[in-house]
């Protein structure tokens, strides 16, 4: 008799193949490929090659077509994931209280939840992580980046005080005298925010599309992010509850990285130098004040009296917004914010970025060799103009 091939049962590793196809593919492909890039990611030329002809490529057609939602499609296709996530694994779970060959259900829950992370990981390794492989953005602006002296770090943290001060009364304020700067007509205005900067350096050329606020800027703010860079949809979110001061730089941050500036030292660098020579002043006022919070940290731990004696010489409004950034940011130190910082820092440290969450610091020795000259320029025109 012919032999009923219905009741031919699969055995061994065809079986368990059997159980979860196309989550057992994913796992082996995206296990190869992240494999492949940490044993290749050294070899700087071919990172190089990846980053120019394939993802900034890529990322530059995704960016164009994204801007044409009003929305971010990055925001929900990561609500999505995490809600259809938490949601499968309630059910899966019920099923295994409920349900026979349970051995089988839970084999095949695994299964899925390693697929989606290293598919995504993959993913996330062939459209960013090559970034921080292949030339930076110092090697290919050929900007100085050595180190620097207490004393120059004092002159440009005093320079950028006396921009804040300036730009500080060019933006809008409430009652309060807050700065009250409209996101929307930031967001409207960021397009062209890169303009006269890739004139000066073309590496930074990309499309001019604008940055979206996210709907869940909340949820950010509780978790500790002011923006992010989503790689797979090349949309540049960034966190709308926060206060409006340090609004349009994280506005410039983003866009950064959309123009392929992976490392968030340089990110900050690239903000500040895009939006003075903008010139816009919603983004010149923003643009220094981060640049103060980072050149000021710094010398904090270097001279604390200098620190004191140029924050003494901020007018009041710029106090008063330093101030309600702080206290804003107070209400989230919660466990919750802890624990997204350290995922963060041991992803960024996954890239080799030694220096973790602290290489949002060192955007100051860019910001000392860059502006230092201009610095000196400055209080010299003043002490000359004040001896005559």
């Amino acid at each position: 008799m012919p032999m009923d091939n219905t009741a031919v049962k699969k055995r061994g590793p065809a079986a368990i193949f059997a159980l979860c196809p196309a989550a057992h593919v994913i796992v082996l492909l995206g296990g190869g490929l992240i494999a492949l890039f940490f044993a290749l990611r050294h070899n700087g030329a071919l990172m190089q090659t990846l980053s120019e002809r394939f993802v900034q490529p890529l990322h530059h057609a995704l960016a164009r077509l994204t801007a044409h939602l009003p929305f971010s499609l990055a925001e929900c296709l990561y609500a999505f994931v995490i809600g259809g996530t938490i949601v499968y694994i309630i059910f899966e779970a019920a099923m295994l209280i409920s349900r026979p060959e349970r051995l089988r259900r839970f084999y095949r829950l695994c299964m899925r939840l390693a697929a989606l992370v290293l598919g995504v990981y993959a993913l996330f390794c062939l459209l960013w992580g090559v970034y921080y492989y292949g030339d930076d953005f110092i090697a290919r602006s050929g900007l100085p980046s050595g180190e620097i002296t207490s004393e120059d770090l004092e002159l440009v943290t005093l320079y950028f005080a006396e921009l804040l001060n300036e730009y500080s009364t060019q933006v809008p304020r409430d009652e309060a005298g807050l700065c009250r700067t409209d996101r929307q007509a930031v967001l409207k205005y960021s397009p062209q925010l890169f303009r006269a900067l890739v004139r000066e350096y073309p590496c930074l050329d990309g499309p001019e599309v604008p940055a979206k606020a996210m709907f869940f800027s909340r949820v950010m703010s509780i978790i500790d992010y002011t923006g992010f860079f989503c790689p797979f949809t090349a949309e540049a979110n960034v966190n709308a509850d926060f206060p409006e001061a340090l609004f349009a730089a994280t506005v410039a941050h983003e866009l950064s990285h959309q123009r392929g500036v992976a490392k968030e030292q340089e990110a900050n660098f690239v903000a500040v130098l895009a939006s003075l020579a903008d010139g816009d002043a919603d983004y010149c006022y923003s643009a220094c004040m981060l640049a103060y919070i980072h050149l000021g940290n710094a010398l904090a731990g270097v001279d604390p009296a200098a620190l004191q004696m140029i924050y003494h010489g901020l007018n009041a409004s710029v106090q008063a917004d330093l101030t309600e950034h702080n206290a804003y940011w107070e209400r989230f130190e919660t466990p919750v914010q802890t624990v997204t910082n350290t995922v963060y820092e041991g992803f960024l440290q996954s890239y080799e970025q030694t220096l973790g969450l602290r290489s949002y610091g060192a955007c100051v020795d860019l910001l000392v060799n860059y502006y230092a000259d201009a610095a000196r320029v400055r209080f010299a025109s003043a002490a000359s103009d004040e001896s005559k």
